[in-house]
């Protein structure tokens, strides 16, 4: 690990200014920038750490949703009573995620901002056009089974670890943040990251310096709600393929749904063709066969993930019975 400087933030101006800084991060649990630290992939000049500043609450709003502080952990989140009785698909998706010694460390915010876990990104002797731009990407012809299909190119298939963000993708939710110029603004969490393109070490659209202060869950959507991860060992594993869904029905007919994918993309991937594909369809396993054809009809695979498309249709249609409650 290479040195850094260290300041604790006393405020969030403090903070803001201070992280806008060339070489300045942020760090609160420090789950995935300390790892990335000791492989010397980030090398920060200073830490700007944040975890005494009030960003650690859970609160009503006026509309009856729920503001989550951005210093709340993981496993806070989980067990509150109005995260679990309101929003049991966000309950869900983070006890699906890490270990609970790590959930008990990381944060909300951190979990949205994590970086992907590319086999290559975290090899420093292979090209990474995340790691250093204009490198290349080794995951294109390499061993590429935890990466992305959809919404890629051809600069980079890293896919966004979070099992966090795909069920907050699916609630609506929107980050809530203050720029080191004092300005707040809210973005909806299926625009807070950027698609790679030719620029993929740009992964969101927050400013330097900008700090997610919150997250804002709307009122929840009526239907029962459910989360499924698919991965190779039941626990402490990224998700191949999974699914956050919210199913509405009315008598034998899907009155709404949301469906959001995680594992598959470089952002969780709400899925606006399946919503399409389910409006008004019957409540039966070929319509759910029906929208995962929808919903994976632009995925590429390369190789080694290519089991990734037929396994996300199969991990649609189970999540959707269950949620429609077939199963």
């Amino acid at each position: 690990m290479k040195p850094f400087r260290y300041h604790r933030a006393s405020d969030i101006a403090f903070a803001c200014a201070s992280a806008a800084k060339p070489a300045v991060k942020f760090i609160a649990g420090g789950t995935n920038l300390v790892d990335l630290m000791k492989l010397q992939i980030e090398a920060p000049a200073q830490l700007v750490d944040i975890t005494r500043l009030p960003l650690n609450g859970i609160e009503e709003t006026a509309e009856g949703g729920l503001r989550i502080g951005a210093l709340v952990t993981n496993s806070a989140a989980a067990i509150d009573m109005r995260v679990r009785r309101r929003y049991p698909l966000l309950a869900q998706a983070i006890l699906a995620g890490a270990s609970t010694q790590l959930r008990n460390k990381a944060t909300t915010g951190g979990n949205l901002l994590q970086r992907t876990r590319c086999a290559y990104f975290y090899d420093a002797t292979k090209p990474c056009n995340k790691r250093v731009p204009g490198s290349g990407c080794a995951a294109l012809e390499g061993i590429n089974r935890m990466n992305a299909v959809l919404g890629v190119s051809d600069d980079c298939i890293a896919a966004h670890p979070s099992d966090m963000a795909v069920a907050m993708t699916t609630l609506d939710a929107r980050v809530e943040t203050i720029t080191p110029e004092g300005s707040a603004r809210t973005i909806p969490i299926d625009s807070l990251y950027r698609a790679p393109d030719n620029t993929p070490h740009i992964e969101t659209v927050l400013t330097p310096g900008e700090l997610i202060t919150s997250v804002l869950l709307p009122p929840p959507a009526s239907g029962r709600q459910v989360y499924r991860k698919v991965r190779d060992r039941a626990s402490f594993a990224f998700a191949l393929v999974s699914v956050a869904a919210i199913v509405a029905r009315e008598h034998d007919r899907v009155r709404a749904t949301r469906v959001a994918f995680g594992g598959v993309s470089y952002k969780p991937w709400r899925s606006a063709e399946a919503e399409e594909a389910l409006a008004g369809a019957a409540v039966t396993r070929v319509s759910f066969d029906a929208a995962g054809v929808a919903a994976l009809r632009s995925a590429r695979g390369y190789g080694h993930n290519d089991f990734k498309i037929p396994l996300a249709r199969r991990t649609l249609r189970a999540t959707l019975a269950e949620a429609a409650s077939l199963i």
